[in-house]
């Protein structure tokens, strides 16, 4: 695979003289320096410069607040803001949760907890996300960043982009969000220092076996300038150890269908859910972010800065309960209650065709995860008016999720030598919306009984995927003696991304049935315990939890197996040797593994106007951004083991060849201009209208452009494939605009915003079927005949269906409206000085529907992540040393992705999430802190396209937090 070099393209930069462009905080304020002495000065009294806001120093949340919104207000683009005044003194567990206080900004919840942040009714894909100014690469498996892997401790400020210039790296049509560290040198203090530390309290623990309730925070920095503010240090740790507790019902998707009201002629058949879940879920997060700075100033025109950031999230989780499966259409189903031709409730049998069962789980979870960047800044004014500055970086993230699961189903008799699978099975059911269901078991007393119950089967399915980008950029100003153009940037930018993908597996026994060959395990008192559901959940079934390890040894006693990736000894094309029919068949295993490539190299224009329009102050900028893409992934391909299409002998994991496919690689280079603008009228000193438009993109999910194809040769010749990933998708694209308008009260008082927006999106990803496709033209291996085996004859190949996923060009409108006010009173009188409140509501609204039939009947549902209507608000009050505030989120239904057996898609019910603080300063270095997230135990409730049809409902508790904050 050809692919650019870093060092030999910093060589062409340099010998090609490009001059480099201010990261966006330095374009910012050099952006205040580029008239000439007489225009600056007229200049500096319309507006102040950075340093001069930065000197605003208000030590509590107000003046956070206070310190954000002129971060905002002097801003050249339309952008949202957190400041904190200190490292470590944002009260927030992460990122996610910090920025979910902005407005038209909200958040998923996953174990509680805010993880995936959406902007605009966007969801996070469509979210581009930096450190530093670098690009991060993501745990998540795709582009999506996890927020929750940033400790709020360690961020000094946050900005979401809302409207890009063409200095910022492309890649976000929902918005950027920009995390800095620590600038040590822009320290007001000469050295600052900071502990906190809280412990935490789960009130639903009680509830869950094996759940713990208390879980701590800790974090410590330190900033330091040191040979005459020449030098700067900062450094930052910050822990967090939390339980992991919920309660849950799920309900599966339709994926079945069934004549159930018996009529036939003129009604089709009833959908049928594949079943439920109702579990209990535990376990522990434990959390380490490491954050370093350096900064060094041997001279007022150069500027040397490194800085790392480390982060480390492993979790360990169990889920215990039981799993319905109601056995398809083979089942046998009486008194079925419809909603439209959906079955919400009746009685389902098993009969000797279906697979209806009851499944004991007891599953064990285990995430790593880490990410890590690095990144060297060079900051260079070779002149009065020419600036040079060079920045090279890397990021990186791992991933290794292993799922692993144990089956337990019921014996007629655990304690005989050949028990017997009992298929004695009847369930009763009835859905209720957003509450929980009633039902019904036949074997209901067998569920907590040690002589019924046996382990059935034990599986675990590792997920290990790696993301690692290196890049490098180079950028430049230069300041104009001009009326209208204040300066102009320039720069270029090159990075290499790799993705990597591998599953493996381990499978023993039967989930459905009790295997003959692998037989099931006999339970032991020592293994077991009875669990009751408490709370809300009582009316439910108890059950035998199972200790995994003690089973396991058990079952294994010369070691438990590992997962590996395998084709499978009953895959074709496993050599004959090696081949065993009716063997496990896992070459998924192999054919999901790959890797992903990605090279960009983008360049860009960028002109900054600071001029008068009709006696109104104006500034802002315009330019255009160059990106070249070239993506690849490798592949293998199914060539029926002819040496002559590139097939070879493949080897997994457990020494297993197999002869049937082709490595190749499989991509393609493309280009794209994005011209942007970016208007700014100072109406008066405390009014301003900004205006915005630009083309945007975002790329599609890195796992996405994976290559996972299946290709077959039907006897008559017909050449057909299907793919779920395509390495040769597109990025999103939109055109978008935005105006607002700006008033502020005064510089310490706040400000009213209102906003709208429009996004116009081109295309999305989805499933398409192409006929007569060309499979030779895209590189797959393609005979020039197919001949038969046995009579040799020989006939001509021809193109069929291709399935996979594409851009499709069906896109459409997001719009919207957006309204954010934040007042302290300071004109009332007394000890009310200190009252204060902090508000956004944001409208949106999309004509983009996609279908589904995850609900049975295929039908419309709105954009992933939107939201018709979001609120944020924050009523606060500070008094001497006392501070205390009561904060609310809240957002209408959603679309997004609930995890059960498989990923799937469904509606959420709106939610309001309330979080409460108070604090005590005691003395000038030590405060003290109580604070509940969660007030009110707002569940999590999700439904498929009709609330009747009941998707989630889960309940995850309130967290109390108790602390001390000591700071010097």
């Amino acid at each position: 695979m050809s692919k650019f070099k870093l060092s030999v393209l910093t060589l062409a930069i340099a010998a090609a003289g490009f001059a480099p462009g201010l990261s966006a905080a330095q374009a910012s304020a050099e952006m205040q320096e580029t008239a000439p002495a007489a225009e600056q000065n007229q200049a500096k009294k319309k507006q102040p410069t950075k340093e001069e806001i930065e000197v605003i120093e208000v030590r509590s949340y107000a003046g956070s607040l206070i310190k954000s919104l002129n971060m905002k207000r002097f801003n050249d683009t339309v952008s949202e803001t957190i400041s904190a005044d200190d490292l470590g003194a944002l009260p927030d567990v992460s990122m996610a949760d910090a920025l979910t206080r902005l407005p038209g900004i909200s958040a998923v919840r996953t174990g509680g907890q805010a993880a995936e942040i959406n902007i605009r009714g966007m969801s996070g894909g469509f979210v581009f996300s930096t450190l530093n100014g670098r690009e991060q690469v993501s745990t998540s498996g795709s582009r999506s960043i996890e927020f929750d892997q940033y400790p709020s401790e360690l961020i000094s400020s946050a900005a979401v982009y809302k409207s890009p210039k063409a200095s910022l790296i492309e890649g976000g049509v929902a918005g950027t969000v920009e995390l800095e560290t620590a600038s040590p040198l822009r320290n007001a203090e000469q050295h600052t220092f900071m502990v906190n530390a809280r412990g935490m309290y789960n009130d639903r623990a009680d509830e869950v076996p094996d759940g713990k309730e208390m879980g701590d925070r800790f974090s410590v920095s330190y900033q330091g300038k040191f040979a005459n503010d020449t030098l700067g240090l900062a450094l930052g740790y910050a822990r967090l150890f939390q339980p992991s507790v919920a309660t849950q019902f799920i309900g599966l998707a339709y994926n079945a269908s069934k004549d159930v009201d018996g009529i036939k002629e003129t009604d089709p058949n009833e959908f049928i859910s594949e079943g439920f879940e109702i579990q209990h879920k535990g376990g522990e997060e434990v959390r380490n972010g490491y954050m370093a700075s350096m900064e060094w100033v041997p001279h007022d025109a150069f500027k040397l800065k490194g800085d790392a950031f480390i982060s480390k999230f492993d979790s360990k989780a169990f889920a215990r309960g039981y799993r319905v499966k109601f056995g398809g259409a083979s089942a046998a189903v009486a008194n079925p209650v419809l909603n439209g031709n959906s079955v919400i409730g009746g009685t389902f049998n098993r009969t000797s065709n279906s697979f209806t069962r009851v499944e004991l789980v007891n599953d064990d979870n285990q995430d790593f995860d880490e990410v890590q960047s690095y990144g060297i800044n060079a900051d260079w004014d070779v002149s009065e008016n020419f600036n040079l500055n060079f920045d090279v970086s890397h990021s990186s993230a791992e991933s290794d999720f292993r799922n692993g699961l144990l089956w337990s189903l019921v014996a007629q008799d655990a304690t005989v030598a050949n028990p017997v699978f009992d298929t004695n099975v009847s369930i009763s059911y009835l859905l209720n919306g957003l509450n929980l269901p009633d039902v019904g078991f036949n074997q209901a007393a067998a569920f907590s009984d040690i002589n019924r119950v046996m382990v059935s089967k034990y599986g675990i399915y590792p997920f290990e995927n790696k993301d690692e980008l290196n890049a490098v950029r180079l950028d430049g100003s230069y300041k104009l003696d001009m009326p209208v153009l204040a300066s102009f940037e320039v720069g270029v930018r090159y990075s290499e991304r790799e993705y990597a993908n591998d599953r493996s597996v381990y499978e023993f026994g039967n989930d459905g049935a009790f295997s003959n060959l692998q037989k099931p395990l006999r339970l032991t008192q020592d293994m077991v315990k009875v669990v009751d559901f408490k709370g809300d959940f009582s009316y439910f079934p108890s059950y035998l939890a199972i200790d995994l390890n003690k089973a396991l040894t058990a079952w294994f006693p010369n070691g438990i197996p590992q997962p590996v990736k395998t084709w499978g000894t009953g895959t074709p094309g496993v050599l004959p040797d090696q081949f065993v029919a009716g063997g496990p068949q896992t070459s998924w295993s192999m054919l999901q593994s790959g890797k992903v490539f990605e090279d960009v190299l983008s360049a860009y224009l960028m002109a900054n106007i600071d001029t008068d329009v009709f006696n109104i102050p104006l500034t802002g900028n315009f330019g255009v951004r160059m990106i070249e893409t070239k993506q690849s992934a490798t592949s293998l391909q199914d060539v029926k083991g002819d040496p002559k299409l590139g097939a070879q002998n493949i080897t997994d994991d457990a020494g297993l060849i197999n002869g049937q496919y082709a490595p190749s690689i499989l991509g393609e280079t493309y280009r794209d201009y994005l011209p942007q603008l970016n208007l700014n009228f100072r109406l008066t000193d405390d009014d301003q209208l900004r205006f915005a438009a630009a083309k945007v993109m975002s790329r599609p999910p890195i796992n996405r452009l994976a290559s996972d194809t299946s290709t077959s040769i039907s006897d008559d010749g017909i050449i057909s494939g299907s793919s779920s990933n395509n390495p040769y998708l597109r990025p999103f694209y939109a055109d978008q605009y935005d105006i607002s308008y700006e008033h502020y009260f005064t510089e310490t008082e706040g400000a009213f915003v209102a906003a709208l927006f429009y996004k116009d999106i081109k295309s999305f990803i989805s499933t398409y079927t192409t006929p007569e496709f060309d499979f030779a033209a895209a590189g797959f291996f393609v005979p020039e005949y197919r001949e038969d085996p046995v009579t040799g004859v020989r006939t001509e190949l021809k193109n069929g269906d291709y399935t996979t996923a594409v851009n499709n060009a069906k896109g459409g409108y997001i719009r919207g409206a957006e309204v954010a006010y934040t007042q302290i009173f300071k004109f009332l009188p007394g000890i009310w000085q200190g009252l204060g409140v902090s508000g956004s509501y944001s409208y949106t609204e999309s004509e983009i529907q996609q279908p589904t039939n995850l609900g049975g009947d295929s039908i419309e549902i709105s954009l992933p992540g939107l939201s018709e209507n979001v609120f944020t608000g924050t009523l606060f009050w500070e008094y001497d040393k006392f501070e205390t505030r009561l904060s609310a989120r809240f957002r209408d239904p959603f679309v997004s992705e609930q995890v059960a057996v498989n990923e799937q898609i469904v509606n959420y019910d709106g939610e309001t999430v309330l979080d409460f603080q108070t604090s005590y300063q005691v003395t000038d270095n030590f405060g003290v802190l109580f604070q509940v997230n969660n007030l009110t135990d707002e569940p999590t409730k999700s439904y498929f396209g009709d609330e009747l049809q009941t998707g989630t409902i889960q309940f995850f508790g309130r967290q109390y937090f108790f602390g001390v904050t000591y700071s010097m």
